[in-house]
């Protein structure tokens, strides 16, 4: 049993968001201008020490490194941004590769979906910054010739010898059969006995039971938020139409319910199962935002040990917690000024009582 944490790479300038959102933008920008948009929301987030990394700063690195062991975390799933040969936030996994002092280990998540401005907090329609598209054989092989060289490392996640490769919405591929057949080729003629492709389960665009396909896993809380969003409070509320009472008629998500939700939710062998700290995505998205209500670091280590027990009663050897560093979301394990240590905490915990000790 081995735990896997989503890693967000979007703590350095890139051209890409200086061009869209002026020079210095990172996710700090929109984590330090939150506001507390009613009593008791916990808004904004503040790293403790007041530590605003930058991810181009080696030692950034091997701190979260350090971290990560320590409580017992396996490895890192590093969101991954090719957009037809064009890379973006590329620099920190690429220094991973390179510092040999770094030991956790580590895989991708490609997230192939456009480049859009609204994934950072714009209101209204997507402004497409850099489209997705995937062209034909000549662009499958260099896209899996920048992927070989992070394969190679031996750090690198592999199962059975075949690299772990998570894709985000797989269906988006009109040709995901012949392009991840062809990526399979390739990684068989390195020596490798195949790709361990994942599927990630986000909504419709989820798929398994193709000869492609390995495994898959819930990326939470967005699966079951997607079926079991509360209503609005104004919803609930019809009566209260003051101006004070919209204000605050925010979507929420009960922690509880939501966990509650996806433990029942059955899983079978090569279907993981992912645990989550909170979220609240309100620095993003303003009053268009979500959040979950009534989470603890106690509360997610209880949930944590659950979804453990479960994944090895289901014969599953990961377990995926979302995330290390999802500030922009308020779903983060790195320590904060509130919590400190807590999560980590709770990591640190379940991996000593729950995890097979190898």
């Amino acid at each position: 049993m081995k735990l896997i944490s989503f890693y967000l790479p979007q703590f350095h300038e890139i051209p890409e968001n200086n061009d869209a959102w002026g020079n210095g933008f990172t996710e700090w920008t929109n984590v330090k201008k939150a506001q507390s948009l009613y009593l008791g929301h916990y808004q904004p987030r503040i790293p403790l020490h007041n530590n605003y990394y930058n991810l181009l700063n080696v030692h950034t690195m091997e701190w979260q490194d350090r971290l990560a062991r320590k409580v017992g975390i396996y490895g890192f799933c590093f969101y991954h941004y090719w957009f037809n040969g064009r890379l973006v936030l590329e620099k920190p996994v690429e220094n991973w590769l390179k510092d040999k002092k770094i030991k956790t280990n580590f895989c991708f998540a490609w997230a192939n979906e456009p480049w859009t401005k609204t994934w950072h907090g714009a209101g209204g329609n997507k402004e497409i910054l850099i489209p997705q598209t995937y062209g034909g054989q000549e662009e499958w092989k260099a896209h899996y010739n920048y992927f070989r060289k992070f394969f190679m490392d031996i750090r690198y996640i592999k199962v059975q010898n075949r690299p772990m490769l998570l894709i985000y919405k797989l269906k988006n591929i009109s040709n995901f059969n012949k392009m991840i057949s062809f990526w399979i080729e390739c990684a068989r003629n390195d020596g490798f006995d195949g790709i361990y492709i994942v599927s990630m389960n986000v909504d419709h665009n989820h798929m398994e039971g193709c000869k492609v396909v390995s495994a898959s896993v819930d990326f939470e809380p967005n699966r079951t938020k997607y079926k079991y969003l509360l209503e609005k409070t104004a919803e609930k509320n019809p009566k209260k139409k003051s101006i004070i009472w919209n204000r605050f008629a925010m979507r929420t998500l009960n922690y509880d319910a939501i966990n509650c939700k996806m433990l029942k939710n059955p899983h079978k062998k090569g279907y993981f199962r992912t645990a989550f700290i909170g979220y609240d995505d309100t620095p993003r998205r303003k009053l268009q935002g979500l959040i979950t209500i009534g989470e603890s670091p106690r509360k997610f280590e209880k949930y944590l040990k659950k979804t453990i027990q479960l994944s090895r009663q289901e014969g599953n050897e990961f377990v995926f917690i979302n995330a290390w560093n999802e500030w922009g979301e308020g779903n983060y394990l790195e320590p904060d000024s509130r919590y400190q240590y807590a999560y980590l905490n709770a990591v640190r915990k379940c991996s000593q009582k729950y995890l097979d000790k190898k």
